[in-house]
């Protein structure tokens, strides 16, 4: 299984889902980068991603994007195969 790294608060639905629907795929592992409680993670989330909001998903070193991004790769049968 790839290694998963996602950037999330604590309060985000759209992390929630994200972490939702990779559960049902099998992850049981994800490496959760919290920017709400290091603000260095966000200033760091936000130049990798070039991106301001949250979850910010990787998978191994692939930036998937958002928890839409990751909705649509599901849904186009695309994410089954990253996470293999």
């Amino acid at each position: 299984m790839p290694k998963i790294t996602m950037y999330t608060t604590a309060v985000c639905p759209f992390c929630i889902n994200a972490k939702r629907l990779l559960a049902s795929k099998g992850v049981t592992e994800i490496d959760e980068v919290r920017i709400d409680v290091d603000p260095e993670k966000r200033a760091e989330m936000m130049e990798r991603t070039q991106r301001r909001t949250v979850p910010q998903i990787y998978i191994d070193d692939l930036h998937v994007g958002g928890f839409d991004d990751l909705s649509a790769l599901d849904r186009a049968g695309k994410l089954d195969p990253l996470l293999k």
